[in-house]
């Protein structure tokens, strides 16, 4: 069980953290559609790794694999939706970006945004369901005391 417990820490500091998108200041060092790509299957085959599924269990990573990269391309368009709004914006002044704000409108993207994100956060949760609930057949990793699967 402490495996699975590590493992899904890092699977949730490794779909957390995305120091990639963080590190793009400009439009020219903004990585590709392919690296992102590229950089959620690193991800993904991490957490495959790292959790050591055994043959029963794997029939239950392919509805994970797909919350992941639902999520990650989700992600993706918030972020080239962004961009697209800071790129019609370049030209205009800070007081000019300050005038012609709207806080309404803000809200309501941030709300669309945040919705998207608690709709995505729970289709991975109910695709790790099923495999969290499994038991575990490795000795070292129920530590000697028998395994009960959690029921909620």
């Amino acid at each position: 069980m402490l495996k699975i417990v590590a493992a899904g820490v890092i699977a949730l500091l490794v779909m957390a953290s995305p120091p990639a998108y963080a590190q793009a200041t400009s439009e020219g060092e903004r990585l590709s559609t392919a690296d992102l790509s590229a950089l959620t299957d690193m991800r993904i085959d991490i957490v495959k790794a790292a959790l050591q599924l055994t043959p029963d269990q794997e029939k239950y990573w392919p509805p994970i694999e797909n919350a992941i990269r639902d999520r990650a391309k989700d992600r993706q368009a918030r972020i080239a939706d962004a961009a697209k709004r800071m790129a019609e914006r370049r030209g205009d002044s800070v007081l000019e970006v300050l005038r012609n704000r709207d806080p309404v409108e803000f809200m309501r993207r941030r709300a669309d945004a945040l919705e998207q994100r608690g709709a995505d956060l729970k289709k991975l949760a109910d695709a790790w369901q099923p495999l969290y609930q499994t038991p575990q057949t490795r000795p070292e990793e129920t530590n000697g005391f028998p395994y009960t699967p959690r029921t909620s």
